[in-house]
C-alpha cells in the first residue's frame, strides 16, 4: 500500500508541475508602440510587425520577397489586367469563430475602398480597386479602374490583411485584433504591452511557442541591454552604434538585411527660398552622405543616389545623385540671390534629432541656419502631414522622414512621395512638389504590365526627381535587429518589419 501511496503522490506532483509550468513566451521589444489593432487603420512598420502574427491576407511576400498564396490558394487575371479572380482557402476561421468566405473578403475590401470610412491605410486601395464581387462562396473577383502592375504586391501589404466581418460590425478592431493568423489577440495594455497566444483553430501549422509579448521603448540603450540580459528575446531596430559590439556576443544573433527605407528631407517648395530649384540643389550638394552613414549608422547603410532604394523594382544604379561639393553649393546659392545663406527650420521626431543636428552642422558651412524642431511622434505626424496652408502658417520649411514600401516597387515608393495627387494630408508628398511630366510617367509605369517598359519609365522618373530636388536624399538604412541565439524562425524584411508567424525556442 505504501508503494501505491507514493506512486499516487508522485503522479499528483507531476500533474501539479504540468498544470503550473509557465507557458513558453517570446518577448519582442520595438522602438514604438502600435497605433492600432486594425491593419487597415495604420501605416507604421512597427505596428504592422505586431499585427503580422495575428492576421493574414490573400497573398503574402515570402523571405525571398516573392508573392505566394496565403488565404487565397490561386488566382488569375484577364488579358489586360483589369479583372483578378481569387480562389479562397477552405476551412479557415477567424479567431472569433466566423468562417472565412467570399462574402467576408468582399466586406473587407468594401470598407477599404469606402472613402467615408476614414481608414488611415486605405488611400492606395481606393485609387486602384473599383469593386469586389462574389463569384461563388469561395471565389471573389476584383475589378480595377485600370491595369495596375504591382496589384499582387498591394494585396500583400499589411493594410490588406483580412479581419473578421463580425468585428467590422462591432467597431472594436482598433483596440482588439481579430484575424485568421496563428496567434490570437489577448490584451493591449496601453503604455505597456500587447499579448497574444497561439490560436488552436489555426488552419496551418500551429506554432510551438505559446505566447508573444510585444513591448516598446524609444531608449536606444534599453534595446541593447534588453537582448543582452534576455529580458527581451528579440529587439527591433537594433541601434547601429551597438550592433558591432553585439556581433561578438555568442548569445545574441545580429540580424541584417539590405534596407528599402529611404531617409530624406522633404522640402516645402511653396515657401521661399525653397521654391527655387537652385537652393534645393545647393542643400543636396552641402550634404555629406558618406559622413552620415559612417558617423550615425556606423556603416549600416548606403549613401543614397536616388529616391528609390536598391531593393525596389525600377532602381537606377547608374544615377550620380548629388556628390558632396561645398563649392558648387555656394555657387548655386549665390546664383539664387542668397550669397550669405538663409534661415529655415526642420521638423524631426525625437529619435532622429542627432541626424537633424548633423545636417545643421553641414549646412552651416554654406550659411544656412537650420532650426531644429524636435517633436514627440504624434505631434510630428500632425505637423508633417499638414496641408499647404497649415505649413505656411507654421513656417514648416522641411520635414525629416523615411519611407519604405513593402511592395518593393517603384510605384509604392515614388507615387506617394512625389505625385501631385499625393500632397499631404492625402498622402506623403510632404513638400507639395508637382511636375506634370512626372505625374504622367508614374501613371504610365503603374498601369503597364511590361517590366522592361516600366523600368525605362522609372529611370526617367528618378532623373526628373533628382533634377528638381524637392528633397534632400540622405541614405538607405540597413535593416538591423537582434535576437537571442536560441530563438529561431524570425524574419526581417527590407523595410525593417519583423516577420513572426511560427517562431521557435531551442
Amino acid at each position: 500500500m505504501g508503494g501505491i501511496r507514493k506512486a499516487a503522490i508522485l503522479f499528483a506532483s507531476l500533474l501539479l508541475f504540468v498544470s503550473t509550468a509557465a507557458a513558453s513566451e517570446i518577448t519582442i521589444l520595438q522602438t514604438e508602440a502600435p497605433r492600432s489593432m486594425d491593419p487597415a487603420n495604420q501605416t507604421a512598420t512597427y505596428t504592422a510587425a505586431v499585427l503580422y502574427p495575428m492576421y493574414e491576407g490573400l497573398v503574402r511576400n515570402n523571405q525571398a520577397n516573392q508573392i505566394v498564396p496565403d488565404l487565397a490558394t490561386s488566382w488569375s487575371a484577364n488579358a489586360n489586367g483589369t479583372e483578378w479572380t481569387f480562389h479562397i482557402r477552405p476551412g479557415v476561421t477567424f479567431h472569433d469563430g466566423t468562417k472565412l468566405d467570399a462574402q467576408g473578403v468582399k466586406a473587407n475590401f468594401d470598407r477599404l475602398i469606402d472613402k467615408t470610412a476614414g481608414l488611415a491605410g486605405a488611400g492606395r486601395f481606393q485609387s486602384v480597386i473599383q469593386s469586389v464581387s462574389v463569384v461563388d462562396p469561395l471565389t471573389v473577383k476584383f475589378t480595377l479602374y485600370k491595369p495596375y502592375a504591382p496589384f499582387l504586391g498591394l494585396l500583400a501589404e499589411s493594410q490588406a490583411s483580412l479581419v473578421s466581418p463580425a468585428a467590422i460590425g462591432k467597431g472594436t478592431l482598433d483596440k482588439q485584433a481579430d484575424g485568421t493568423g496563428p496567434y490570437q489577440f489577448v490584451e493591449w495594455k496601453t503604455g505597456d504591452h500587447v499579448l497574444m497566444k497561439r490560436y488552436p483553430g489555426y488552419w496551418g501549422t500551429e506554432p510551438s511557442v505559446d505566447e508573444l509579448k510585444w513591448t516598446w521603448s524609444s531608449e536606444q540603450a534599453v534595446m541593447t541591454m534588453s537582448v543582452q540580459s534576455n529580458s527581451a528575446q528579440v529587439v527591433n531596430p537594433l541601434p547601429p552604434v551597438f550592433a558591432k559590439s553585439l556581433e561578438n556576443d555568442k548569445s545574441v544573433d545580429v540580424m541584417t538585411t539590405p534596407g528599402s527605407a529611404v531617409y530624406w528631407v522633404a522640402l516645402n517648395v511653396k515657401l521661399k527660398p525653397l521654391d527655387d530649384v537652385r537652393v534645393r540643389q545647393a542643400l543636396n550638394y552641402a550634404t555629406d552622405k558618406k559622413a552620415l552613414v559612417s558617423s550615425l549608422l556606423h556603416g549600416y547603410g548606403t549613401p543614397a543616389n536616388s529616391p528609390l532604394a536598391p531593393a525596389d523594382f525600377g532602381y537606377d544604379a547608374s544615377l550620380t545623385g548629388y556628390p558632396y561639393n561645398l563649392a558648387k553649393a555656394k555657387e548655386l546659392l549665390k546664383e539664387a540671390g542668397y550669397p550669405n545663406g538663409f534661415t529655415m527650420s526642420i521638423d524631426v521626431q525625437s529619435a532622429e534629432t542627432n541626424l537633424a543636428e548633423a545636417l545643421q552642422g553641414m549646412w552651416s558651412k554654406i550659411g544656412v541656419d537650420l532650426k531644429v524642431n524636435q517633436m514627440e511622434s504624434g505631434v510630428w505626424t500632425t505637423a508633417a502631414f499638414g496641408d499647404p496652408s497649415q505649413k505656411a502658417k507654421q513656417k514648416t520649411y522641411s520635414v525629416l522622414a523615411s519611407w519604405s514600401t513593402s511592395t518593393l516597387d517603384g510605384d509604392g515608393q515614388l507615387t506617394p512621395l512625389y505625385a501631385t495627387d499625393s500632397w499631404a494630408p492625402k498622402s506623403a508628398n510632404l513638400g507639395f512638389y508637382s511636375n506634370s511630366k512626372l505625374d504622367t510617367i508614374l501613371q504610365q509605369a503603374a498601369s503597364t504590365t511590361d517590366n522592361a517598359q516600366r523600368k525605362q519609365l522609372y529611370d526617367q522618373a528618378q532623373q526628373i526627381i533628382n533634377q528638381d530636388a524637392p528633397m534632400v536624399i540622405l541614405y538607405y538604412a540597413t535593416a538591423v535587429a537582434a535576437k537571442r541565439a536560441n530563438i529561431g524562425n524570425i524574419g526581417l524584411d527590407p523595410g525593417s518589419e519583423l516577420l513572426i508567424r511560427n517562431p521557435t525556442i531551442k
